[in-house]
């Protein structure tokens, strides 16, 4: 029995040996790692490289980022808040403007700011966020939220005052209301830019933030088509051009005047 046993043992451990050997010696196992688990583990590490190198190329090529994107948005808006400046001062001074450029200025506003922008960026994902976060900007949400809402009070009356040919008897109360949009718009969007939207930055990972910029990127692709930044660019664009006010070297402020 005991010399049987020992047979058993020694012819087990000869088969085993002439197994290890074998696998060494089948291609693509170098080191002895069988050729499954170096595909496998190669497959899992080239995915995560990929994944990686994607987050570092968005970081440093052309793609532009969530907060990128929204302060980008941000600048059409005040574009348009460069109009209703405008207008306003044009109505004090003439009592009328064209009510076409004029609604199509707060119909591009509507439709870009605040059906997009706001509602379904900010309000949506944003807000939320920095109230759960606290801090300076979770403070201002509700601030924020409700300024969306008087804008969009504000936007239902520009639209109702421009269907007449002339703006006429509503000229200085236009002139009031466009006014004091612009006024609350500017602070409104600046506080965005430099307290809430970095805050709610920081509330994400990289990966994490390059995941909301493209899911940013399908809601405006939803909401405006495949073009919308570019289509609304090229509409504030147009309205400038109506207000005369495209060519920016003509905006330049004049020298103050001479002390003393």
């Amino acid at each position: 029995m005991i010399s049987t046993r020992r047979s058993f043992v020694t012819g087990s451990i000869v088969s085993s040996a002439a197994l290890v050997v074998g696998a060494c010696s089948r291609p693509g196992t170098a080191n002895g790692t069988p050729p499954l688990a170096s595909a496998s583990t190669g497959s899992a590490e080239s995915a995560k490289d990929s994944t990686e190198k994607k987050h570092e190329d968005k970081r440093k090529g052309e793609e532009v980022g969530a907060v990128e994107d929204l302060m980008r948005e941000h600048g059409v808006l005040r574009r348009s808040l460069a109009v209703y400046r405008e207008a306003a001062a044009r109505l004090r001074k003439r009592g009328d403007v064209s009510p076409d450029a004029l609604r199509k200025t707060a119909t591009l506003f509507r439709a870009f700011g605040e059906d997009y922008h706001e509602r379904k960026l900010e309000e949506a994902f944003i807000f939320p966020a920095v109230k759960r976060a606290g801090g300076a900007a979770g403070a201002l949400a509700d601030v924020l939220a409700a300024q969306h809402q008087r804008g969009r009070e504000i936007t239902d009356y520009i639209l109702a005052v421009t269907q007449a040919p002339k703006i006429g008897a509503n000229a200085e109360a236009l002139a009031g209301v466009l006014d004091a949009f612009a006024r609350m718009y500017e602070s409104h969007a600046a506080r965005e830019d430099t307290i809430v939207f970095p805050a709610w930055k920081k509330t994400m990972s990289d990966k994490e933030l390059d995941e909301i910029g493209d899911k940013f990127e399908d809601i405006e692709h939803e909401q405006l088509g495949k073009d919308g930044f570019d289509d609304a660019v090229k509409q504030i664009g147009e309205v400038e051009g109506a207000f005369g006010l495209s060519d920016l070297a003509l905006l330049t402020a004049p020298p103050p005047p001479k002390t003393g």
